[in-house]
């Protein structure tokens, strides 16, 4: 027996914060009857979201080393092509963990636990993101400063705790918005020239080849 926010999470992907809307907005029905917040679900209950019946899916959550040059969407924008066509077509259903532009490369964590995707991703969870990048000019002590104290973009202001590694910077962000290094460093007078991100929260890309995926347990992500 589970809430009804679980059964209709794990049936459809979203997190139960979302399945609580569905129930919310009457979309969601049990043995015919207009579901309730904090209902619970009993073996042999039949769960409808829109009229078509709900089954419980399996748990799956990998993570993948994207290469440049890929975007990550199951559609193709142009002639790029998708992440998705380097994976098995029983992982098309997987919904990506922040993603990664098509110039950028590394760690994706891809899932279909909504509640999973929901605490790696949103910005409320803090979770800390590392990325190694490369610039096209060495980075003045002053510049450094710059990204570790704040710099003002047009969406407000970010923030890369950043530190040298060998021949390009180790940044750290909790936040994600779209392109936010890249901009952030452009805005101090560089350009990143490389980009790869390293790890989310505790989960780290390590070892895994570029273009490979490994499938991994729950327990491990959260």
């Amino acid at each position: 027996m589970i809430r009804i926010n679980q059964f209709v999470a794990k049936s459809t992907g979203v997190s139960r914060r979302n399945a609580d809307e569905l129930v919310e907005t009457g979309r969601v029905k049990v043995n015919g009857v207009k579901a309730k917040i904090g209902q619970s679900i009993e073996s042999g209950d039949q769960v409808t979201l829109d009229g078509k019946r709900l089954a419980q899916k399996e748990v799956t959550t990998i993570i993948f080393n994207k290469p440049v040059g890929y975007v990550c969407s199951r559609k193709k924008q142009g002639d790029d092509p998708t992440i998705y066509e380097l994976l098995p077509q029983e992982y098309d259903h997987l919904n990506p963990v922040g993603r990664l532009d098509k110039d950028s490369s590394g760690l994706m964590i891809l899932s279909n636990d909504g509640d999973l995707v929901y605490s790696l991703s949103h910005p409320s969870t803090g979770k800390w993101k590392q990325y190694y990048i490369e610039t096209d000019s060495e980075l003045s002590d002053a510049q450094i400063k710059k990204l570790d104290a704040g710099v003002n973009l047009e969406d407000g202001i970010s923030k890369l705790k950043t530190s040298p590694k060998e021949n390009g910077y180790i940044v750290e962000m909790q936040e994600g918005r779209n392109r936010q290094i890249r901009r952030t460093v452009e805005a101090i007078g560089a350009k990143v020239t490389k980009l790869q991100r390293l790890s989310i929260g505790e989960i780290e890309l390590n070892n895994l080849p570029e273009g490979k995926w490994q499938k991994i347990a729950e327990a491990s992500v959260k």
